[in-house]
């Protein structure tokens, strides 16, 4: 049963507490973090490293706070090796992660690119995901609009959405339905939470969203 006295949603997955925050949640929603055998601290974006996994949620404020008070050293009872700049570097871990798996998604047959082929896959109810560059002209980002019932991301930037599509920049892309287009959303989803405030502002160095 949840906290409210209905049954749990099966369908989120396993859950774990974020050291943070105090919260449990579906795992989907979390960093996990293992200590090596010298004692430091390594993200594990993937879930595979061995060891016992430290747990915390996707946001930043909760990642600044873990290493501001020494939480992964009390979690681990042990002291623990914390990399400089941590936030900013599983930032950039989630960000490759979701470039990877855009670019599996285009290999597949499962993405495309450009504003044409996008207004197309959308016109034909063929886009589930509509993904924008947070750094492209609002005007021509607003000329499209998310499929009924599916999903946004708009925090990737230029650059890194060329990435994916093995082109210098791209503004515009789509994911088809099925295939890995529920992983790209659920880890864009973590790296949103190390991106944008609850405001919608951009919380990292650049200007990373709409």
């Amino acid at each position: 049963m949840g906290r409210s006295g209905q049954p749990k949603d099966q369908s989120e997955g396993p859950e774990r507490k974020c050291i943070a925050t105090g919260e449990v949640q579906p795992k989907h929603g979390l960093i996990r973090f293992v200590i090596g055998p010298e004692g430091q601290l390594a993200p594990d974006v993937m879930e595979k490293l061995p060891g016992r996994g430290i747990w915390v949620a996707a946001d930043r404020a909760a990642l600044d706070k873990a290493v501001a008070k020494g939480l992964f050293a009390r979690a681990s009872r042990q002291p623990v090796k914390v990399p400089d700049n941590l936030t900013d570097v599983v930032e950039a871990q989630l960000a490759h992660r979701v470039v990877n798996l855009i670019s599996l998604a285009r290999k597949g047959g499962g993405a495309v690119s450009g504003y044409e082929k996008v207004k197309d896959w959308l016109a034909k109810d063929q886009a589930e995901v509509l993904i924008q560059a947070s750094d492209g002209s609002e005007r021509g980002k607003s000329k499209l609009s998310t499929p009924y019932g599916g999903s946004f991301i708009g925090w990737l930037t230029a650059d890194e959405l060329g990435q994916a599509f093995g082109r210098q920049t791209t503004i515009h892309a789509a994911l088809g339905a099925g295939g890995l287009s529920q992983r790209v959303v659920e880890e864009a989803a973590r790296l949103k939470g190390l991106r944008v405030s609850d405001g919608g502002k951009p919380t990292g160095k650049e200007s990373r969203t709409r």
